[in-house]
């Protein structure tokens, strides 16, 4: 068995149920120290040979989550994104109004960070759109641009791709596009490639079958080379043992574990899925 990585995109959870999100702590400031506490001695238990764990937070529960983490080395810490300029010594001295680069990231306490997830991508295609651009290509260099200041600060990255429903006839030459010219002078051995069938995601939507991911995960690593492949359509704990079946699948990334009734993250469901996916990767 290759070494698995197990992800969580913590989105913006950390909104409170009284305003909309499905933080039911009722606590902004202790709520990743919340998650963390609740997880971290089963984390603890797995090998760091055998599985790589990471969780990325809103920005603001960056450096709670570093706190709860503390010298623990089960767990990585990362953001959702960098921007694709950072500041420079006798350059730009951080006049980032609004944005996030990598410097900062790097200084609170991160070691990995998120890029191209599928929502960042239909933020910046709606951008484009709202220009009049048509031409969505750009969108995988500025990507490119987000890679490289993030490796620059030594943090490894979570680089989503996948194709939207109107791709579906043309899937490989998305994936391809996407891999070279977001990849283009990238480290790969500091990639981890999460995969995202954009059009299977979401309430109603079909989910995408063991063929169909098998086969994604096949090209990706014959353009790329040998990198870790996850899937982010998402980890469930009712395709965890599906997932873990296929050779080509390194593991998956997390969002919601609960998507029905009181929809949210549970820290126990979390690790049900967690030692499901484990468990089945390892032939239990």
């Amino acid at each position: 068995m290759n070494k698995q990585h197990v992800f969580v995109n913590f989105k913006r959870f950390d909104v409170p149920l009284s305003m909309g999100g499905v933080n039911r702590t009722g606590s902004i400031e202790h709520w990743a120290e919340d998650i963390i506490g609740k997880v971290i001695d089963e984390l603890e238990s797995y090998t760091p040979d055998e599985v790589r764990f990471a969780m990325y937070f809103p920005e603001s529960q960056i450096i709670s989550a570093v706190r709860a983490k503390g010298k623990s080395r089960a767990l990585e810490i990362g953001s959702q994104g960098v921007y694709r300029y950072d500041v420079r010594q006798g350059g730009n001295f951080g006049a980032f109004t609004t944005l996030r680069p990598a410097s900062i990231v790097s200084a609170m306490g991160c070691s990995t960070t998120i890029i191209g997830h599928c929502e960042e991508r239909n933020e910046k295609r709606d951008l484009l759109s709202a220009a009049g651009c048509s031409d969505f290509t750009a969108i995988n260099k500025v990507l490119n641009e987000e890679i490289l200041r993030a490796q620059e600060r030594n943090l490894s990255v979570l680089y989503c791709i996948g194709e939207r429903e109107e791709e579906t006839d043309i899937w490989d030459s998305v994936i391809r596009k996407q891999l070279r010219d977001g990849l283009r002078g990238a480290d790969p051995g500091r990639i981890v490639i999460g995969y995202e069938p954009v059009w299977s995601i979401g309430p109603g939507k079909t989910p995408a079958g063991k063929e169909y991911i098998t086969k994604v995960a096949r090209l990706v690593k014959d353009t790329v080379g040998d990198v870790p492949v996850v899937y982010g359509g998402g980890l469930k704990e009712d395709n965890a043992a599906m997932l873990a079946g296929i050779d080509e699948i390194d593991g998956g990334l997390i969002a919601l574990t609960r998507f029905k009734g009181e929809i949210g993250f549970y820290p126990e469901e979390y690790l049900n899925i967690v030692s499901t996916y484990m468990n089945a990767k390892r032939g239990e």
